[in-house]
């Protein structure tokens, strides 16, 4: 407080102590750190959702993929057959197919047929981590080789992959299909995931449903 005397009166001005300065500027720290925290908070909970929906967005195109291959497939050419193992006990199931140009080959313009096969993959030589991707291979190819082979990752660092059709003249599932002739009505796919305790599962209808 200070005082200012001018004619017949005396005015007195009333200023902040350094302590209420003080208060001030760590009142004013402490909002600005809480609305640092909660921003910060929402940021990293809308990048989680993100990165999880974007994680999702991946099995369900997979599904999409699928459904609309194999259910374009004719009976007799697409010659499914699909087997079921191990390796370091995990599952590694893949199954194989008979297309054209279509959503097996992610091109419309291939020409001729392909051998599809829809498999894990190791993502590199020294690395454990496996991918879920697409083989092909031109039918009429008669190198053994891998030289016209192509990978089509789909589905990057999946720890298992198990693969199950309903047999409708056992009406059970079944591990392998082996019937080249006919094409099971079924296929369930299992893929365990590293970034989830719970695999995703699901059940493709070969043939086409009004549902």
């Amino acid at each position: 407080m200070f005082t200012v005397q001018g004619k017949g009166h005396t005015v007195r001005i009333r200023g902040f102590t350094l302590l209420e300065i003080m208060l001030a500027v760590g009142i004013l720290g402490l909002m600005s750190l809480a609305i640092f925290r909660f921003v910060q908070s929402n940021m990293l909970a809308l990048r989680l959702s993100s990165d999880t929906a974007a994680r999702d967005s991946q099995y369900d195109g997979l599904r999409d993929l699928l459904t609309a291959e194999w259910q374009n497939l004719g009976s007799v050419r697409s010659k499914m057959y699909g087997e079921a193992f191990k390796i370091n006990d995990r599952e590694r199931d893949w199954v194989r197919w008979t297309s054209g140009a279509g959503p097996g080959l992610l091109t419309r313009y291939a020409p001729g047929d392909f051998t599809v096969t829809l498999r894990l993959q190791p993502e590199s030589e020294k690395s454990n981590r496996l991918d879920l991707g697409l083989l092909r291979k031109p039918t009429d190819d008669s190198d053994s080789g891998e030289t016209n082979e192509t990978w089509v990752p789909l589905i990057k660092d999946v720890s298992s992959l198990q693969i199950s059709y309903f047999s409708p003249n056992l009406n059970n599932w079944i591990d392998r299909w082996s019937n080249t002739s006919q094409p099971p009505w079924l296929v369930r796919l299992t893929v365990g995931r590293t970034d989830s305790a719970v695999p995703w599962e699901v059940i493709i209808p070969l043939r086409r449903t009004p549902y």
